[in-house]
């Protein structure tokens, strides 16, 4: 689709304000950076594989975990066809990465579809967490486009952000799990720092940084939230020692065959942007 693919290459127009605001809040959301056609070029696509390759979906609610009922995950999309690695690899979305955290290029860390299903009044929240807790990049600047294919209402659980928290390093150690809410949650509010829960326009995307606290409620809409993140990492930025028991399956599915110390580049982390 030539418009598709026009509109991913065409450079989105951040200005000095949107700079920093990203940079004093940790985390941003941008109008109409994709349009409807576009989203829903994607969505059709994303949806099929996410529907293929997930074995969640044949287990129920019951029987998953408190990070397993968050939502359906799958990572990695870009190798699956040419047409999501058009969206993974778009050099308008990865300029703004680029101009957010104001580096000269990014490579992709990885990319994952997040699809939170309509639970009704089963518990299917996101738990408060920091996304770098999981990673083993030895950087700050790492930040994730959160791309919802659809229209995302506040009671379909969209991403919520606690607005300076990349600057407070409490609950840096915490997985997602009942306890990161807890805990987090408490501290965020003991620290009076602001929350931003609003929905999400059609091709309204996020953007925030790797330290940036966020949650989502529970989907208690009648339909999927279908959503497709891309986390990006400065290029030239190093593997990290491996300080929990994450960073060995994160190097092992994001950075095979590296070490700490290594440049994070391998055949699945390509240059996405540079100026």
């Amino acid at each position: 689709m030539n418009n598709v693919d026009e509109i991913l290459d065409k450079p989105y127009r951040l200005s000095e304000e949107d700079i920093n605001y990203y940079k004093k809040n940790g985390f941003i959301k941008l109008k109409q950076v994709l349009d409807e056609e576009t989203l829903s070029y994607f969505n059709n696509e994303i949806t099929k594989v996410v529907h293929e390759k997930n074995p969640l979906l044949k287990k129920s609610m019951e029987e998953r975990s408190t990070f397993e009922k968050a939502f359906i995950q799958i990572g990695n999309l870009f190798r699956t066809n040419e047409t999501i690695k058009k969206l993974v690899l778009s050099k308008r979305l990865g300029k703004i990465a680029a101009d957010l955290m104001q580096v000269d290029g990014v490579r992709l860390y990885h990319d994952q579809a997040l699809y939170k299903e309509p639970t009704g009044k089963t518990k299917n929240i996101t738990p408060w967490h920091a996304d770098q807790y999981y990673w083993p990049l030895d950087t700050q600047n790492t930040i994730t486009a959160w791309i919802p294919l659809q229209k995302t209402t506040k009671d379909m659980g969209p991403l919520a952000f606690s607005k300076k928290s990349h600057n407070h390093d409490f609950g840096r150690n915490l997985e997602i799990s009942d306890e990161s809410e807890e805990k987090i949650q408490k501290a965020l509010a003991d620290a009076k720092l602001e929350l931003v829960d609003s929905g999400f326009d059609t091709g309204e995307i996020s953007f925030h940084g790797g330290w940036t606290f966020h949650r989502a409620g529970a989907n208690t809409s009648d339909k999927v939230r279908a959503v497709m993140t891309i986390i990006y990492m400065e290029d030239g930025v190093r593997v990290s020692e491996f300080t929990n028991s994450s960073h060995p399956n994160d190097r092992d599915a994001w950075l095979p065959g590296l070490n700490p110390g290594d440049i994070a580049i391998t055949e699945i982390n390509p240059l996405i942007f540079k100026r």
